[in-house]
């Protein structure tokens, strides 16, 4: 997937969050294990999430993989330890699908 495509489904998802009473707290957050996609707060509860796209839902879900979810783990540890966050967190994937977006959350595997 280009950069350019992998932006608009970020564009897209932002869009949804914030439809749907989600605060956009950062986008691209990066450390040395990886990057989370978006993080936003609802209900005083941290999303960690994960944005994937693709011209179908089964491709598009099959790229959160084990490693991946680990990545984003990692990657939230740091966010935690950093800004000193005591909140609740779960972790969340939207995919974007065709002009579809499907959210799933406290994604596990």
């Amino acid at each position: 997937m280009s950069r350019a495509k992998g932006n608009l489904a970020e564009d897209k998802a932002c869009e949804y969050l914030l439809q749907n009473g989600f605060y956009i707290i950062e986008r691209n957050f990066y450390s040395r294990f990886g990057e989370i996609d978006i993080i936003a707060l609802k209900d005083d509860v941290l999303h960690f999430i994960e944005v994937k796209s693709g011209d179908d839902y089964e491709k598009a879900i099959q790229n959160i993989t084990r490693s991946k979810l680990s990545k984003i783990i990692k990657t939230s540890d740091i966010y935690i330890k950093k800004n000193s966050t005591t909140s609740d967190y779960q972790y969340d994937a939207l995919i974007y699908v065709l002009g579809n977006i499907y959210c799933i959350e406290n994604i596990t595997i």
